[in-house]
């Protein structure tokens, strides 16, 4: 039977709940355990598909196709696991659940009510992850303690323990301890509140972990554990990390996956007296080290048009510092506004960059801008990498200003265009009206042989995570690589336009994917890696290294589904 554990915040939100779950998942795989884990989100979205950057970030794509919470970006680059659509539960989905089941009868006529219908949809979802194939699942639970909207979580939660037994549970609970400068002293009594607040609902925490931008003293751990009812070496102390990588040595060092391990029963040993999970954390620890070895400094722009909000584009930060670790090299991110480019073009600083990425986005705001930032890119030999709408924009550059197809646009921002080499497929037009249709999760291409995409792979079938509506339009395919664009990759059945490159540039490519959900610290994703290879040669004034088939170890690139 999997065992469960379920993370918990207290006294104020962005704690780093999903961090602090990320990395006792780390830590868990690291001693052989088979690690999955979950959000459960209380808003009433059915998922954040259709919500907007500002409201919450990214949207997390997983190889099954689920819009999910950008947390569990954070869990698959920690614990290196493909998640699905069933790791991420909302309140609206919850609730469109149980309303759909008493539609059909599935209740026989009974008063659906919050307990115990809604409580148990809740369990349904956290066991749906229990498999086989399982040992732990950790489900962070969104949220703060006392908010209301969170309540039927915690109710169902509580009643978790008591369905599995108390062996198979363990309630960590994440609070802040402040320091207060006048009196040059931390607090505990915030989270002696929270905790207080968590018992009421039934649940008392297993373990606390006590956030700080300082350590916690083993006085202060005593006295927590004297008030919250938990042993000192449950109190955990987890100050700030200079890299979010540093986390899980962090918690190791306080004991955290020793006495989780010892509550769950996974401390046993062999018959030769060694333990049956030891730890190794090796691998990490040299990521670690090279995340701190990191100090060639190379400027990357990221031309957005949601960056007053960083966690709009997170997993695309985290592949670039990904590929950064690769090469030893420091990313200084030049966070662009997209509607500002022709003014920084003008005062010359898109010049200083040493490279471009045009990430994703939905909506006309700033596309004149991306636009403008790919032809300078492309004119001025600047590395430049394409993510989904990123290509799109680099597509329609090149059409107006190489192809010589004057007015070139795409059919989201200007359905008048006379050439719309961005448009939708036929089946999708009759649709759009009512919301469209979009290509969502894992799709194959196949890469054209000794393209700087298929080098960068080390193979010619690739699988990519997509979320988009729109593609290059086949009937301008031929006029478009006619004037000189490579078409490097597309589906099976050479349909879509999956990748572009232009020949004879340092790094101009563009993929119709996000293939930054699938980057992992120890393991960059190949696009990543060379867009940052390519800025980082033109940072110290060297010719690009084009990649050779044999310099590829495959076996670290990222595989299919």
């Amino acid at each position: 039977m999997a065992k469960h554990i379920f993370v918990t915040g207290g006294v104020a939100s962005s704690l780093g709940k999903g961090l602090t779950a990320s990395s006792l998942g780390r830590l868990l795989k690291s001693r052989g355990l088979r690690v999955t884990m979950q959000k459960l989100d209380p808003y009433l979205n059915v998922d954040p598909g259709t919500m907007n950057p500002f409201e919450h970030g990214e949207v997390f794509v997983t190889d099954d196709g689920g819009e999910t919470d950008l947390d569990l970006g954070h869990y698959e680059r920690f614990i290196d696991v493909s998640l699905n659509r069933d790791s991420n539960a909302t309140t609206g989905s919850i609730y469109s659940g149980v309303i759909a089941k008493e539609r059909r009868g599935d209740y026989l006529g009974k008063t659906v009510q919050v307990i115990p219908h809604i409580t148990d949809e809740i369990k349904d979802r956290i066991l749906r992850l229990a498999s086989d194939d399982v040992d732990v699942v950790i489900t962070e639970v969104g949220g703060t303690v006392g908010d209301i909207e969170i309540l039927p979580f915690l109710e169902a939660i509580r009643q978790f323990r008591m369905d599995v037994g108390r062996d198979n549970v363990c309630y960590i609970h994440v609070t802040l301890v402040p320091y207060l400068g006048p009196s040059g002293e931390q607090k505990t009594k915030p989270t002696q509140h929270s905790v207080t607040e968590l018992r009421s609902r039934g649940i008392q925490p297993d373990v606390i972990i006590c956030r700080s931008d300082r350590s916690i003293s083993p006085g202060l751990k005593r006295k927590i554990s004297l008030l919250c009812e938990v042993p000192v070496a449950a109190v955990v102390s987890c100050t700030d990390a200079p890299n979010l990588y540093e986390i899980p040595l962090t918690l190791h060092d306080e004991g955290l996956d020793t006495y989780v391990c010892q509550l769950l029963r996974f401390d046993g040993v062999n018959d030769d007296g060694t333990p049956e999970h030891p730890i190794d954390l090796t691998e990490w620890e040299r990521l670690v080290e090279r995340v701190e070895a990191a100090t060639r400094p190379v400027r990357i722009g990221l031309i957005g048009k949601y960056v007053n909000l960083p966690d709009a584009y997170l997993s695309v930060v985290e592949a670039l510092r990904h590929g950064g670790y690769h090469h030893g090299a420091a990313i200084e991110l030049e966070w662009v506004q997209a509607e500002d480019v022709q003014g920084l073009l003008a005062d010359g600083r898109l010049r200083d960059l040493d490279g471009i990425v045009i990430p994703g986005g939905f909506g006309e705001r700033g596309i004149e801008g991306k636009i403008t930032a790919a032809a300078y890119a492309r004119e001025h030999e600047i590395p430049c990498l394409g993510l989904c709408l990123g290509l799109q924009v680099m597509v329609i550059d090149y059409a107006r200003n190489v192809a010589d197809l004057e007015g070139a646009n795409s059919r989201e921002f200007d359905s008048l265009s006379p050439h719309l080499v961005i448009d939708l497929m036929d089946e999708q037009r009759s649709v759009v009206d009512m919301g469209g249709t979009m290509r969502l999760g894992t799709w194959p291409a196949k890469l054209l042989p000794d393209s700087q995409v298929a080098r960068a792979y080390g193979r010619e079938l690739v699988y990519e995570r997509h979320r988009h509506r729109y593609e290059v339009n086949p009937k301008y395919r031929a006029r478009l690589e006619d004037a000189g664009l490579t078409c490097s990759g597309t589906s099976p059945d050479d349909r879509l336009v999956e990748f572009i490159e232009l020949p004879g540039h340092p790094f101009w490519v563009g993929t119709q994917a996000h293939p930054e959900f699938k980057s992992r610290p120890e393991r960059a994703h190949p696009l990543f890696r060379e867009l940052v290879g390519a800025a980082l040669a033109r940072a110290e004034g060297r010719a690009p290294r084009l990649l050779d088939l044999h310099d590829v170890d495959v076996a670290a690139v990222p595989q299919a589904r």
